[in-house]
């Protein structure tokens, strides 16, 4: 998965934050969070979902392509409860909030209206967890 994120992170950097394949036309960031453990710095490539009102807040999905654990970034965002996003061609430091509920439940849903693959994750981690949601608020 490295060499994966690696070459995805590379193409956003070098696009002005736009990668192609099966990322073509999604919105994309690259989300900076410290291990919890190991205390380096490391970076995720991954869609997010614009607030359509509030153009400081994005979601991120802790989908893990439909894995049965939660991705380690989303532990490690969620305990430091800040983190850094690149969007485009900046970055900026961001807080973070696990969303809930009915709140969780329709950003997830329209999130996989638009790319569904999110339902897919949805189907194949059913009865096992919920896959977190995660409010991405500029912080200055």
């Amino acid at each position: 998965m490295s060499d994966w994120n690696d070459k995805v992170i590379a193409e956003f950097r070098a696009n002005e934050g736009r990668v192609g394949g099966p990322f073509t036309g999604a919105p994309m960031v690259l989300l900076h969070h410290r291990g919890r453990k190991s205390g380096r710095e490391l970076v995720a490539p991954m869609m997010y979902l614009a607030n359509e009102s509030d153009d400081r807040v994005i979601y991120v999905f802790a989908s893990k392509g439909g894995a049965p654990t939660n991705p380690d970034w989303y532990y490690n965002l969620t305990s430091a409860g800040s983190g850094s996003v690149e969007r485009g061609t900046e970055t900026y430091p961001v807080t973070v909030r696990d969303v809930a509920g009915d709140e969780r439940d329709k950003l997830f849903e329209v999130q996989a209206g638009r790319y569904p693959g999110f339902a897919e994750y949805a189907k194949k981690t059913a009865g096992i967890r919920t896959i977190p949601v995660l409010e991405l608020t500029r912080a200055i």
